[in-house]
């Protein structure tokens, strides 16, 4: 039986500035959580505007746990040269919803393809290894539905299975919203599901 994956490892706030140099051009690397392209265009904006002499702002970015959507952006550098080698560190240190960005400063001698491949890569790790890299889970959400009645079975279970409860609107029924880790979710919904008078759905 195939082990549920249900964590991730993301980072928890953007990365000090790093500076690789190779024959005089400067590459500042730069690390940020993000979670939607709109973050990703707000940040990229940021940088050009902080850094608008340099020449190059090569890039590569992981959103999703499950459903992975990536990019890479050579930014005018040879094909493959920079956001290729970038993205090949977001997967080396397994980490998603993260942008890295790595800014050049033409420093006057030509590095070849293999020399830009060296330089972003490592630019791209040494952002890396500035950042808080965590571990997360991934969760599921349910919302419950129940009488009074039923109050002190739900939050029996509750404990029991150390259940989060994100939000509860205790009006002429009760409403939690719960979370729980996605290898636990099939159990946990079974649980309610079984329990007479108590109403659970996905959200």
């Amino acid at each position: 039986m195939n082990e549920i994956k249900d964590t991730y490892k993301t980072i928890t706030k953007p990365s000090e500035e790093t500076l690789f140099k190779d024959r005089n051009s400067k590459f500042f690397g730069y690390a940020f959580p993000v979670n939607s392209e709109e973050d990703i265009k707000e940040r990229l904006e940021e940088l050009r505007k902080l850094h608008h002499t340099a020449r190059h702002h090569c890039y590569a970015w992981q959103l999703g746990t499950e459903e992975i959507r990536f990019r890479a952006n050579d930014d005018g550098e040879p094909s493959n040269s920079a956001g290729q080698p970038i993205y090949g560190q977001i997967q080396a240190f397994d980490v998603t919803n993260v942008l890295i960005v790595s800014v050049r400063y033409f420093g006057g001698t030509k590095l070849g393809v293999g020399g830009l491949i060296n330089a972003y890569r490592s630019s791209a790790q040494l952002a890396l290894e500035a950042s808080d890299i965590i571990e997360k889970t991934i969760d599921v959400h349910y919302k419950l539905k129940f009488g009074y009645d039923m109050m002190n079975k739900v939050q029996r279970i509750i404990k029991e299975r150390s259940i989060t409860i994100l939000n509860q609107k205790l009006e002429l029924d009760c409403e939690y919203t719960i979370s729980v880790r996605k290898k636990e979710a099939d159990p946990i919904f079974e649980v309610f599901n079984n329990l007479y008078k108590v109403e659970i759905k996905s959200i």
